[in-house]
């Protein structure tokens, strides 16, 4: 099982510390962690690679945001600390491994990476509050917990990075991020900011994947 800190700090350490961090927001870590890994290894499983490059990819796409996360917040880098997540990962990567590639439809990756990008955005956030963030960087930081994974997968797979497609990406993160963010100062109660902004965000990405939902690009 995977072990979450309750991040028990004195609430004099900063102005806007959240107190400790709402029950919802662990599982929402878990499924990204998770449905990210899955991610990394459908990538591994396109490519058709071996078993070790599954569980590789499966690793940096599940734990490349959040490491990034917590090193910028000051936090112990959680999967250092806990063999969990690296469990997890390898788990998944095990799975998707051993099942056919006809059972993954041909986007699978997109909406395995839309679910970790919408609880990640928001379980970043969370942490980045409950750490003594301001609620301007800890929407950021719920940005790059979800984002981050992603973008290394694809740098590693020699892909272009789903942040240059056209359709909604960052957009999608930095709503679920700075809606939860917003919800939470507002004083609404757990675990509602929570289920609003992953839900939100999820929307928005799924509206993008479905419907190719773009803002408009740079012209010259």
């Amino acid at each position: 099982m995977v072990r979450h800190p309750t991040f028990d700090y004195p609430a004099q350490m900063h102005p806007h510390f959240i107190p400790p961090i709402q029950p919802l927001l662990p599982w929402l870590d878990l499924a990204g962690l998770a449905v990210f890994a899955a991610s990394g290894a459908l990538a591994a499983a396109r490519a058709r690679q071996t078993i070790v490059t599954f569980c590789f990819f499966a690793m940096v796409t599940g734990t490349g945001g959040g490491t990034t996360r917590d090193l910028l917040i000051g936090a112990p880098v959680f999967w250092l600390h806990d063999a969990a997540p690296i469990a997890v990962c390898l788990g998944i990567a095990g799975l998707v491994w051993l099942t056919p590639r006809i059972w993954w439809p041909e986007r699978a990756l997109d909406w395995c990476d839309a679910v970790g990008l919408a609880a990640y955005a928001v379980y970043g956030a969370g942490k980045a509050l409950n750490y003594g963030i301001p609620p301007l960087p800890a929407a950021v930081m719920g940005v790059v917990s979800a984002c981050l994974g992603g973008i290394i997968r694809d740098v590693v797979a020699g892909v272009p990075s789903i942040i240059l497609r056209p359709e909604l990406y960052v957009t999608a993160a930095a709503l679920a991020a700075g809606l939860f963010v917003a919800l939470t100062l507002a004083g609404l109660p757990a675990p509602w900011p929570a289920i609003i902004a992953a839900l939100a965000g999820f929307a928005l990405r799924a509206a993008a994947i479905a419907r190719g939902l773009a803002l408009p690009a740079y012209r010259d």
